[in-house]
């Protein structure tokens, strides 16, 4: 098919290549001059493992950035809408899908063939039907239905894990207004003969990607609650604890020859610095919004977020055993994107970490492998140092943070083996096999001996 996409954020390059790969025609489009001149020489935006390939394989052949939406739209059959919906007063805001709808509409107009459009923003339940039909309607001169076909289909894609997840997913969600509108839906997604398509109406599509993002934050959360609760006892580690709940076989089943079936959901069940990035906190709280202005109160959620907004004030806090006053302390943070596999750091439990130590007088080197650039414009901190590499973030430092998980860090260990003075090491992610590090705190955990862990510490990272 030819597809044209509205909005070269993360949703729509991803979707854009991706779609690229299984054989279809996609023109990416935005507004943004310079963004796009930069794609059209091969450079992202963003960082996204995988993604710089498919750009090389398919930039002018399968694959075109564009400024200009009407043509874009009118050489192509479907048109998806990925532009950002940010949270403005505790609501999502829907003006960028409101002028997105209304060029497309207006293109429309100018289009003698039938032409379906596609919402892939996360949005709440309606706004598909009741926002961006009534604007395609009015800008096309065309009705819904009739001339112009509508459906919502919400992205399920993890950030660091996208390119596979859309090449492999585990389910495709296809809302439509109409029969027809679910025909051309299926024929896109023709390509994915093994992924089981849900066709629904628009209403229940946009629910299903709340509910999704909404069920993984309050897992997390949960996780979190009960790594407080263990690091009020001595001796009680929240990794023995969950790697012990895990083996439910509700949640791991086993096998006819007895053995294990580990669902990557049980990465969910456990304790940390807290989530972040685009998805889970902007969705829960547009729930969360949603709920009150339909007079359904989402007591739950409201506190799922409560937990998570205050779970970054856990690392101060096991810092601050070691150190009763933070003032000239050398910490070094290791990791400033809200999870590995990404240059993401919306959200990010840094972000909250480093201003708190900031505060508190402590000289913070902070480390990551591609977020540093992005962390720099969002933190107007003249107290942080930046370090290029593990080694250099961890030279001569009274106390090191971990806040990602980043495969690279993970030897840090090794490094601070053969020190005579060992700074503590605070393991937001509960990463590290605790036994080998000499002062080591850890979120859930109050050691009074230290003990071999009991489980593997594998899928440490659990944000999408």
């Amino acid at each position: 098919m030819h597809v044209s996409i509205v909005g070269t954020g993360y949703v729509g390059l991803v979707t854009g290549l991706c779609l690229a790969e299984q054989g279809h025609r996609v023109a990416c489009v935005d507004v943004d001059t310079a963004k796009i001149a930069r794609l059209a020489d091969g450079v992202l935006p963003l960082y996204e493992p995988g993604l710089d390939e498919l750009l090389d394989r398919h930039l002018g052949t399968r694959f075109f950035p564009t400024t200009d939406l009407e043509k874009a739209v009118k050489e192509s059959e479907l048109t998806m809408i990925t532009v950002g919906t940010p949270i403005e007063d505790g609501a999502i805001s829907l003006k960028f899908i409101e002028s997105a709808a209304d060029a497309i509409g207006r293109a429309l107009g100018h289009k003698p063939d039938y032409h379906v459009v596609v919402v892939k923003s996360t949005v709440v339940p309606g706004t598909t039907e009741d926002c961006v039909g009534p604007a395609l309607e009015r800008a096309s001169g065309k009705k819904v239905g009739v001339d112009i076909g509508l459906g919502m289909n919400p992205e399920f894609l993890r950030e660091g894990e996208a390119v596979e997840d859309f090449q492999n997913p585990d389910r495709i969600v296809l809302g439509a207004v109409d029969a027809r509108s679910h025909e051309w839906m299926v024929r896109l997604y023709a390509p994915f003969h093994d992924a089981q398509k849900i066709l629904t109406n628009t209403r229940t599509a946009e629910m299903i990607k709340y509910a999704s993002n909404a069920l993984l934050a309050t897992l997390i959360s949960f996780s979190n609650e009960i790594g407080n609760l263990c690091s009020a006892a001595p001796d009680v580690d929240v990794v023995d604890v969950l790697g012990a709940v895990h083996l439910d076989k509700r949640i791991s089943p086993l096998t006819p020859d007895r053995g294990r079936i580990t669902p990557s959901i049980t990465a969910y069940l456990r304790a940390g610095c807290g989530f972040g990035g685009s998805c889970f906190p902007k969705d829960v709280r547009a729930l969360i919004r949603w709920g009150q202005d339909h007079q359904r109160p989402v007591r739950l959620l409201t506190s799922v977020l409560e937990t998570n907004e205050a779970q970054h004030g856990e690392v101060v806090a096991l810092l601050k055993k070691h150190f009763p006053s933070l003032a000239g302390i050398r910490v070094s943070v290791l990791g400033l994107a809200f999870k590995a596999g990404t240059d993401d750091i919306r959200e990010s439990p840094a972000l909250r970490v480093i201003p708190a130590l900031v505060r508190e007088g402590a000289q913070v080197i902070a480390c990551d492998p591609v977020a540093i650039p992005a962390v720099r414009l969002a933190l107007d901190e003249k107290n942080i140092q930046y370090a290029q590499s593990l080694t250099e973030a961890i030279e001569g430092v009274d106390a090191i943070v971990l806040l990602t998980a980043w495969p690279e860090f993970l030897q840090l260990p090794d490094l601070l083996e053969d020190l005579t003075e060992a700074p503590v090491v605070i393991d937001g992610r509960r990463a590290f096999e605790k036994a080998r590090l000499r002062r080591y705190e850890g979120i859930g955990l109050r050691s009074t001996a230290v003990t071999k862990p009991g489980f593997d510490r594998e899928g440490v990272e659990a944000e999408i």
